[in-house]
C-alpha cells in the first residue's frame, strides 16, 4: 500500500492524534501499527509520543506537530516497512500523558490493626482522593501496559491497589512515632498526605508517583471506635494520674530543698557547730509533740511549762557548752561529793568526778594523780618520796625561805 492509497482513502490515516474522547486516559495506544509516511503526528502539551518495535522503545517525541518522515525524525529509519515501498512505518505508539492527573479517588478497609496507643486490635477504613504523574513514560508503558492496549480505569485501579499496600503501613508507623492513637489519626492529615505521596516505593519504580493527596478521612465501625474511646479514656486518667504525682513529688522535693537551706544557714549561724543545732531540733520536736498531744487549758499550760523549762535549759546550757563539750560529765544517777570550797579539788580521769585531793577515786576507786612538789629553794620538781632535792640538796621538810625585803 503507497502513500497515495491512504490520500485516495482520505486523509483522516494521515491525521494521527489521541481522540477528544481518550484525552483524560493515562496511556492512550494508538488503534493501527500501519503509520503512512508524511502523517501528520499531533502530540498535545500534556503528553508525549513513544515508538515501539518488536518489543523495544524506538523513540520518544514530545509536544507538537510533527511530520512523520525519516529526514525529520532519523529514529523513523528504523520503522520502515520495506516491502511496502517504504511508504508505511510498522510501529505501536502510545500517546502518554505526563501532567498530574487529579481526582482519582480510593479508598476500603485496611485490615486488622493493631492500635499503638491501646494495644486494641480494629479494623480502620480509608477514604479519599489523590493525583499521579507519570514520571517515566517508558518505564510505566512497559511496567504496567506490558505494550498491550488498557483502558485508564484499569491503570486508576492498579495505581490504587499499589498505593493501598503503603497505606496501612504508613499510617501505624506515624502514629506510633507521634504518640497518638487510630482515633486521633485525623489530627495528623497533614503528616499523613506527605508519609504516603513520599512512602510508595512501588509506583515510583513503575515510574510513577503519587503528585498530591486530596482529602482523606478514617473511620471506624461503631463498635471499634467505642473501645478505642474507652481506651484511650483509661490512658487519659492514668497520665492524669501520673502527672498529679509528679507535681506532688516536685512540691516536696521543693519544700525538702527549701529545709536543706534553712537548716544550712542555721549550721553556719552556729559557727558550724551541729551538737548545738541538734539539741534545739530535739527541743522543737519535743515543743511540737507536746503541742500535738496536750488536751484542754491543762495540756496547754503543762505545754507552756515544759516549753519554758526547756527554752530555760537551753539558754543556761549554752554559755557553757563549748567548755562541756571538751570535759565528760559525770555519769547519771553519780552525785558530785561536798569539799571545802578552798580545798584543793582534782577530777577523777575515769569517771569524771570531782573531789578533794587523795590517793582514791571515792566514786570508782582509781587511783587519783598526785599534785606535783617543787623545791622550795631552786624550783626544781621533786620526785614523790624524795627528801632532798635532787638539784639543790635542800630538805624536802625544809620551809620556803623568807621573802627579803627591800632597805
Amino acid at each position: 500500500m503507497g502513500v497515495f492509497d491512504f490520500v485516495k482513502n482520505g486523509v483522516r490515516e494521515m491525521m494521527i492524534a489521541r481522540p477528544d474522547e481518550h484525552k483524560a486516559l493515562l496511556v492512550y495506544k494508538h488503534p493501527d501499527q500501519n503509520v503512512p509516511m508524511y502523517s501528520q503526528l499531533t502530540v498535545d502539551s500534556d503528553e508525549c509520543a513513544v515508538f515501539f518495535k518488536d518489543g523495544r522503545v524506538v523513540g520518544v517525541l514530545p509536544a507538537g506537530r510533527h511530520t512523520l518522515q525519516t529526514q525529520n525524525i532519523p529514529f523513523l529509519n528504523n520503522l520502515v516497512n520495506n516491502f511496502t515501498g517504504g511508504n508505511v512505518f510498522i510501529a505501536e505508539l502510545y500517546f502518554v500523558r505526563i501532567t498530574p492527573k487529579r481526582g482519582i479517588p480510593f479508598g476500603g478497609p485496611l485490615g486488622e490493626m493493631i492500635d499503638p496507643m491501646t494495644s486494641e486490635q480494629v479494623n480502620p477504613r480509608i477514604f479519599g482522593e489523590f493525583a499521579v504523574v507519570v514520571v517515566d513514560p517508558v518505564r510505566f508503558i512497559i511496567g504496567y501496559h506490558g505494550q498491550e492496549a488498557g483502558g485508564d480505569p484499569d491503570s486508576d485501579r492498579w495505581c490504587k491497589g499499589l498505593f493501598m499496600n503503603g497505606v496501612k503501613t504508613t499510617l501505624g508507623e506515624l502514629c506510633e512515632i507521634e504518640g497518638k492513637s487510630l482515633l486521633q489519626a485525623t489530627s495528623l492529615t497533614q503528616k499523613l498526605a506527605e508519609a504516603f505521596m513520599t512512602k510508595a516505593p512501588d509506583l515510583n519504580e513503575m515510574g510513577i508517583r503519587i503528585h498530591q493527596m486530596g482529602a482523606f478521612n478514617i473511620n471506624f465501625s461503631d463498635e471499634d471506635r467505642q473501645r478505642l474511646v474507652a481506651a484511650n479514656a483509661e490512658i487519659a486518667k492514668a497520665n492524669r494520674g501520673v502527672a498529679i504525682a509528679q507535681k506532688a513529688a516536685a512540691a516536696k522535693q521543693f519544700e525538702l530543698d527549701q529545709k536543706f537551706g534553712q537548716d544550712a544557714r542555721y549550721v553556719k549561724e552556729l559557727a558550724g557547730n551541729y551538737q548545738n543545732y541538734a539539741a534545739g531540733q530535739a527541743m522543737i520536736g519535743a515543743g511540737q509533740g507536746m503541742a500535738a498531744h496536750g488536751v484542754g487549758d491543762g495540756g496547754v499550760a503543762g505545754m507552756a511549762a515544759q516549753a519554758a523549762v526547756g527554752m530555760g535549759m537551753a539558754g543556761a546550757m549554752m554559755p557553757n557548752f563549748q567548755g562541756q563539750q571538751q570535759q565528760p560529765g559525770p555519769q547519771a544517777g553519780m552525785q558530785q561529793p561536798n569539799f571545802p570550797p578552798n580545798a584543793a579539788s582534782v577530777s577523777c580521769g575515769k569517771c569524771g568526778a570531782r573531789q578533794a585531793q587523795g590517793k582514791f577515786c571515792a566514786e570508782c576507786g582509781t587511783p587519783l594523780a598526785q599534785p606535783k612538789k617543787f623545791c622550795t629553794s631552786c624550783g626544781g620538781e621533786l620526785l614523790p618520796a624524795a627528801k632532798f632535792c635532787a638539784g639543790c640538796g635542800t630538805s624536802t621538810a625544809a620551809p620556803p625561805p623568807a621573802p627579803q625585803s627591800n632597805p
